[in-house]
């Protein structure tokens, strides 16, 4: 056995790119393991939104659901964040937006619960907030991002360039050449 720092001896032939391989799998899988927390999290918020929407439904307003339970629940859970009283009306307007549980599960569910706010507090309109969701998550946008989107109204302003496509073009080319993003050109 040699007394040199490892740091010091010579790597092994194919080291570096085993090396390599094995960071990629684990950034993989933390980032698999994250998307999987976070998709629970946002389920729960949902469910929890859902049961809060009943309970008030079959209690009333008059009950104090949603400050009970914040209070309940952060006795019960001292360690964990999310169940203030502010976040708890969150969770139910979340669940009042979207009723369906496989949306949440599928489109909503892939996003972090920062960008479900924004969602929810920037856009009334469902099928906005649908087509938000998965511009978000097919672009990787970040919560900032999102919100710049939302004030520029870029989803409104896609596909509705003036363009001379259809006088130039056949049909089916010019839908082609607008779908291939050539929004802005002329012929």
């Amino acid at each position: 056995m040699s007394d040199q720092p490892v740091s010091l001896i010579p790597t092994p032939e194919g080291y570096a790119d085993w090396l390599v391989e094995l960071k990629t799998r684990i950034h993989t899988a933390q980032q698999r393991a994250a998307l999987a927390v976070n998709r629970e999290l946002v389920l729960l918020y949902w469910q929890v939104g859902r049961d809060i929407l009943a309970r008030q439904a079959s209690q009333g307003w008059g009950a104090k659901v949603i400050e009970r339970l914040a209070h309940d629940l952060r006795i019960a859970f001292p360690e964990m964040k999310g169940f203030s009283r502010a976040n708890l009306m969150y969770m139910r307007a979340f669940a009042e937006a979207w009723p369906d549980a496989e949306i949440v599960q599928q489109a909503v569910g892939q996003l972090p619960w920062g960008h479900n706010l924004v969602l929810l507090t920037r856009l009334k309109q469902p099928a906005q907030r649908l087509a938000y969701a998965q511009a978000a998550i097919a672009h990787g946008w970040s919560r900032n991002v999102l919100n710049i989107h939302i004030e520029t109204g870029l989803l409104e302003r896609t596909g509705k360039a003036v363009t001379n496509f259809s006088e130039r073009l056949p049909a089916p080319g010019s839908d082609l050449a607008r779908s291939l993003g050539g929004r802005n050109l002329r012929w």
